[in-house]
């Protein structure tokens, strides 16, 4: 018989010698570091009242009888003369500090990145200080130690007292720059502010008549002319209405932290799942996912591609204007018996807002009633009135500036509220009546309607919102989709196809100009809806703003399926062209479109010329709370746009009215000319790009649906799985394949037709997937096996 072999005992492997301690030694090492740093503390500070007692007993170490006055004896006074006398002086200070630093990170067992910058900077600071004080502190060499007295000595060889003197501010300057952030506008900003208190206290002790106007003006604030007192019969104690009382509240960027009260949280560590797991080891290891990493070295525009329009200081005041004006609302309510018991001014780019309180008793409609008269004694087109204003007790009459200040689109772009906007999709559409910036977030609206008569400025607020996105996104962060029946307006941005446009696949252009290929976009953009918010199922995620979070975060697959997802705007230039021409097929896609595709990510921008309202029906109506009216020709396509009036009062020339469902807000719209845009889309289109523009899913349109008959024999040969596919779900759709079977779209859509064909699927039925005509498989099974006999 054959011996049979003894199997042989696996080898362990040999242990390497490891460097990395374990959680007890750190904790061991961690409080030896701290209560070592605060031994060197004490014998660092005790330093410097016992070192000539203890200066004799330095070479005495080893001798016991022998007892030193520092806090830490023979220890201490040794440790202290090294690092005190022989090293950087009082600057050593600093070591206890970061070795207790050190300690405490190892105890508690934290990462070691801002440990190490600790220690970098404070080793410059050793150095910085200890020199400084050698440098100013000659007649105490103790201050600066050893080390400061011979490197300003060396330094002084070559440079001289004036070069070191230099050198050491030279350090202060990147101490400061470097680690602080410090920058000149802190410091001019600091002047500023000291400046402005000096002259707000002076301002708070002037006292002015009542007849007077007093114009205060400052860089950011509203513009605010003061209050004019008409009572016949008021005594003369009775000035409360001046402006010197009025104090005008202006929200600032920054407030103080409040004090709370400290309360201690115990926190409560959840169990992670695998995926969690594996999702933070991957975001330690290689960081989180940057979807602007293929396009690293994109920069966006410069401000300096805009031009400065209209006058470099701001709005221009014309005292003689505001005065004749106010005399004159003044003296028309007078001749109807509405008496003023106060009125003040506030000047916009555009129009001016005079505020008038009432005397009491009198009725706000009888105000309002008297529009036209305050126009007529005005001279002056566009009269406004709001009665009252919302929020608070006053009543507002616009009346338009004879001499209207342009906005330029570089103010409101460089203006810090929108610099500092932290918003998905950032608009900058111009300024208000009290010359602000506004600002608005297009993924909050989520969509936006604009209407205006021809030449009233739809074309330069669409090229504002355009602009504005481009000065603010990434090209990975968001794509148009550009409509333009008219073909001429928004053929300059062709030039950045490949960072920042949408399209068909196999489409030429990508600005879409043709009116049938705009149906195809459409429910090409819902199929996109659908896939995208299949995505977000799978993701157990409710909008795109979580997705892409959870997906930079490395906690999707991307062989799932799952990628980033960009905005998507669809500017549609015309719309009352493409109703007419393609009706219902437009209107739908839009309505659901609107009605659905916010969470995912498509916001829809919709300008008209012809606000009627077969154009602006109820349907679009319901679902763009957002809209934009320019100056109209009547009170009725006011009404059709805003659901108020007001829109046939406008001046004209970016002249605005802007509601968000709530109050109207009129604006001045940044005014942003044709060679701007063509700068800022070749400054774009210059540089690296994507290999193609963002493709849409391809959409078959109902031309292409087939009543052809397949041969069996020329079946594609996932035929079969895709029958069961389309089965099991109930639902015949080619994106539905696309996903379970991997397939191509033209793939998928020819296999389509063969099931139709088959008579599995019913015909194409617009933008809804198509009926199943078949239960279940074994139904399937049947229908096969007969056609096979």
């Amino acid at each position: 018989m054959a011996k049979k072999g003894r199997k042989s005992k696996p080898k362990t492997p040999k242990k390497g010698v490891s460097l990395k301690l374990s959680k007890q030694n750190k904790i061991i090492l961690g409080s030896l570091l701290m209560l070592f740093s605060i031994a060197l503390f004490f014998s660092f500070v005790s330093f410097y009242f016992t070192w000539q007692d203890d200066q004799s007993l330095l070479t005495e170490f080893a001798n016991r009888n022998e007892e030193a006055k520092n806090l830490l004896n023979k220890f201490g006074a040794s440790v202290s003369h090294w690092f005190m006398y022989k090293g950087f002086g009082l600057a050593s200070l600093i070591f206890p500090f970061l070795l207790g630093y050190t300690g405490l990170y190892m105890f508690l067992s934290l990462t070691g990145k801002a440990l190490l910058k600790k220690w970098i900077w404070g080793l410059v600071f050793v150095i910085w200080i200890s020199i400084t004080l050698g440098f100013f502190a000659v007649e105490r060499p103790l201050l600066g130690g050893l080390v400061g007295y011979e490197m300003n000595d060396f330094l002084q060889d070559y440079t001289g007292k004036i070069g070191v003197f230099l050198l050491l501010l030279f350090g202060l300057i990147f101490i400061l720059v470097r680690l602080f952030n410090f920058t000149p506008e802190d410091l001019i900003g600091y002047f500023k502010s000291k400046k402005e208190s000096i002259s707000s206290e002076f301002k708070s002790k002037k006292t002015v008549s009542d007849d007077s106007i007093i114009l205060e003006k400052e860089d950011d604030a509203p513009v605010i002319i003061d209050t004019y007192t008409h009572k016949k019969d008021i005594p003369p104690l009775e000035k409360e209405p001046v402006i010197d009382d009025f104090e005008v509240n202006i929200p600032t960027e920054e407030t103080e932290d409040e004090e709370v009260l400290a309360m201690e949280v115990e926190k409560i560590v959840e169990e992670q799942e695998e995926t969690d797991i594996l999702a933070n080891k991957l975001v330690d290891d290689f960081g989180e996912f940057d979807p602007t990493l293929e396009l690293g070295n994109y920069k966006f525009p410069t401000i300096d591609l805009l031009e400065q329009h209209g006058a470099a200081g701001g709005i221009t005041i014309n005292q003689e204007e505001l005065e004749e004006n106010k005399n004159k609302i003044v003296e028309t309510l007078k001749n109807y018996k509405i008496g003023i018991a106060q009125i003040k001014a506030t000047i916009g780019p555009t129009v001016t807002l005079y505020e008038i309180v009432p005397e009491a008793g009198v009725r706000i409609s009888k105000i309002k009633n008297l529009e036209d008269d305050i126009a007529l004694s005005l001279a002056a087109l566009g009269i406004r009135i709001i009665a009252p204003i919302p929020g608070k007790g006053t009543i507002g009459i616009e009346v338009p500036n004879k001499n209207a200040t342009v906005v330029s689109m570089r103010s409101v772009i460089a203006s810090s509220k929108f610099q500092k906007a932290e918003m998905q999709l950032p608009i900058a559409f111009g300024k208000t009546i009290s010359n602000e910036t506004f600002v608005v977030d297009l993924a909050k609206m989520p969509h936006m309607l604009m209407a205006g008569a021809t030449g009233q400025g739809k074309s330069v607020g669409l090229n504002a919102v355009i602009t504005s996105l481009l000065y603010k996104k990434h090209p990975a962060e968001v794509k148009f989709i550009l409509v333009d029946p008219k073909k001429v307006e928004l053929t300059l941005y062709n030039k950045i196809e490949r960072h920042f446009l949408a399209k068909l696949p196999d489409s030429e252009e990508a600005i879409i100009t043709d009116n049938n290929k705009v149906i195809n976009t459409l429910n090409s953009l819902c199929i996109e809806m659908d896939n995208r918010y299949e995505l977000l199922k799978l993701a157990m995620v409710r909008n795109i703003k979580e997705y892409n979070a959870k997906f930079k975060a490395r906690k999707l697959n991307p062989n799932d399926g799952h990628k980033f997802l960009p905005y998507i705007v669809l500017v549609i230039d015309e719309f009352a062209d493409l109703i007419m021409t393609a009706g219902k097929e437009v209107e739908t896609p839009i309505a659901r479109l609107a009605q659905l595709a916010r969470a995912i990510g498509i916001h829809l921008i919709i300008a008209t010329q012809r606000p009627s309202v077969n154009v602006i029906t109820g349907i679009i109506k319901a679902n763009f709370p957002a809209r934009i009216a320019f100056r109209v020709t009547s009170k009725i396509d006011s009404r059709t746009i805003l659901d108020a009036q007001g829109a046939d009062q406008l001046i004209g020339r970016g002249d605005m009215l802007f509601t968000q469902g709530n109050e109207v807000t009129r604006l001045q719209c940044a005014f942003v000319d044709t060679p701007e845009v063509e700068k800022i889309t070749a400054y774009i289109g210059s540089q690296r790009a994507y290999p193609e523009a963002h493709e849409l899913p391809e959409y078959v349109g109902e031309d292409s649906g087939t009543s052809i008959d397949y041969e069996i024999s020329e079946r594609d040969a996932m035929f079969r799985e895709a029958a069961e596919v389309i089965v099991i779900a109930q639902q015949g759709s080619a994106s539905l394949l696309q996903r379970k079977l991997k397939l191509g779209y033209n793939r998928a859509g020819r296999i389509i037709d063969q099931l139709e064909s088959a008579g599995i699927v019913g015909p194409f039925e617009g933008s809804k997937a198509r009926q199943v005509l078949v239960p279940d498989i074994i139904a399937l099974d049947q229908l096969l096996n007969n056609e096979s006999k």
